[in-house]
């Protein structure tokens, strides 16, 4: 038997016209036959889509091509053991960080407030101060928002399943990013 070839899937034009490529990334990943990877074609590396592909059953190898773009291949894990430590795209060496210089408990909060005040907070801390946060769901629109403004994050489930723990190392409140 052999392997299907990756299905391959550019969302270099979706972006491009301001288009949230989520949907169509999740429909391929539905469409693919049993052993066969999505080879994704991206203009940045989608650390925040690790996590979710991982929670499907998929590994995940990246790479940066010539021309800027990144390749990021998901192939479907045999019998997926998923690691019980820190989620997929969380940064090594987190367990290094210095201990958390501001808490903040979002339970409760419905979106986008966790978010919002996860934000306001790293707006006002130097590079290399951690915030630790707890949440009801794994942030999945925070994770872009946080590389977009050059900090790095480390999180998992609780134990009981029912809150989910979020590190972040602030890369400076110089490297925020206003809109609107």
């Amino acid at each position: 038997m052999t392997t299907p070839c990756p299905l391959e899937l550019d969302v270099r034009p979706q972006l491009a016209r301001g288009e949230e490529p989520f949907a169509a990334i999740m429909e391929a990943t539905d469409r693919l036959q049993p052993g066969q990877s999505l080879r994704l074609i991206a203009p940045f590396r989608p650390a925040p889509l690790f996590s979710v592909m991982a929670n499907r059953g998929f590994g995940v190898s990246d790479r940066r091509r010539p021309d800027g773009a990144w390749e990021v291949v998901f192939a479907p894990l045999e019998d997926a053991v998923l690691d019980p430590g820190l989620a997929p795209g969380s940064t090594p060496g987190a367990a290094l960080w210095p201990d958390p210089s501001h808490v903040l408990d979002l339970a409760g909060l419905m979106p986008p407030e966790p978010m919002v005040r996860i934000l306001e907070t790293l707006a006002g801390m130097q590079a290399g101060e951690v915030l630790f946060a707890l949440l009801d769901r794994e942030p999945m629109f925070l994770f872009p928002e946080l590389a977009q403004r050059g900090h790095e994050w480390a999180g998992n489930l609780a134990p009981d399943g029912m809150s989910y723990r979020l590190l972040i190392r602030s890369g400076g409140p110089d490297r925020a990013v206003h809109h609107g």
